[in-house]
């Protein structure tokens, strides 16, 4: 059997009434040099039995007690054979082209171990006019990843042998979920990392998806993986409190600041991590995304202060509007 390509990575968990489409806008890329490893995670439903109903010979079906996401796609990372690894979740729909435009960057770009793309947003089977269109640069992207992530997990194609070198997603109950944004802020710390502008994925909202089932105490975690990711831009080993500061007001963990927040330092705490980056990717946009971070932090740190917390909604449905009108960055 000739080595793949790509090998495509996708868990389910309890997707019977999805996972088919799913399945099936793999089989359809116009990029067909690739296996399909389908691992189904202790599933509840019927999903054995639709999964056992494929007839493909690129699919390759494991079926093993329930070990939850991010084992099961370390397991899929070890079974792998090819160059190149893509992402597909058991609820999502791949455009036919998404593996062949991202094999085309990612052969001309060899420094680059992790490429996304943007997204459509459906709730369901329905279409809605909302998308996930993030940065597309090395530059953009890793100033983000100090914050939140800025990838759709099941639009990733990486290279083997960059999540290898990293040791893979994380299954330390501490640190995930998010299993994905723990992920690429390990890996853009080694190597390049890119977003393709074209949607190349429908993402949909269901209720039954993998990712969202189960106990979830996502908060906490952001707050770490977004302090950790700062002090490793600044070259500290631990958070100091001023880090663990910013991590907190920036994803609204009030219960997380220390006693006596200090606005300046913190923020000199981000123009020192985006002066930084800056300086590794001159020709990106950094200054312009650390400018407006600065500024977000501070009116954050201004309705904390005030106790104005009526006011959080608002301003977040402003920066919405700022960012779909070009005014802020997404």
């Amino acid at each position: 059997m000739t080595t793949p390509l790509i090998s495509v990575v996708l868990p389910v968990y309890n997707g019977a009434a999805d996972v088919e489409r799913a399945v099936g806008s793999i089989l359809t890329q116009t990029c067909d040099d690739f296996e399909l490893i389908l691992i189904n995670d202790g599933s509840k439903d019927n999903s054995a039995d639709v999964l056992e109903s494929m007839r493909d010979p690129r699919i390759r079906l494991f079926h093993q007690g329930n070990i939850g996401l991010a084992g099961t796609l370390n397991r899929g990372i070890g079974l792998a054979r090819g160059r190149y690894i893509a992402r597909q979740d058991q609820d999502d729909l791949s455009h036919p082209e998404r593996f062949a435009r991202q094999v085309e960057f990612l052969e001309r770009h060899p420094d680059h171990g992790l490429l996304g793309s943007a997204a459509e947003i459906w709730v369901g089977d329905a279409p809605t006019d909302r998308t996930h269109d993030h940065p597309i640069d090395h530059g953009a992207l890793s100033f983000e990843l100090l914050f939140n992530n800025p990838f759709v997990h099941s639009s990733v194609m990486v290279r083997k042998s960059a999540i290898e070198a990293v040791g893979g997603y994380t299954t330390d109950p501490a640190r995930q979920p998010p299993e994905d944004y723990e992920l690429w802020s390990r890996m853009a710390r080694h190597t390049r990392v890119a977003n393709l502008p074209e949607r190349l994925l429908i993402y949909r909202e269901v209720p039954a998806s993998m990712s969202r089932t189960g106990p979830n105490p996502f908060l906490e975690r952001l707050v770490l993986i977004c302090a950790e990711n700062l002090a490793a831009v600044l070259g500290y080993k631990e958070p100091p409190v001023e880090v663990l500061d910013v991590a907190a007001l920036t994803h609204s963990a009030l219960h997380r600041l220390s006693p006596h927040p200090d606005i300046e330092r913190m923020c000199q705490a981000v123009h020192a991590a985006g002066e930084r980056l800056a300086s590794e990717s001159p020709h990106s946009d950094v200054p312009r995304r650390l400018a407006s971070r600065i500024e977000s932090l501070r009116h954050q740190y201004l309705i904390h202060k005030h106790n104005m917390h009526w006011a959080r909604p608002i301003a977040r449905k402003l920066r919405a509007i700022g960012r779909q009108l070009g005014v802020l960055p997404r």
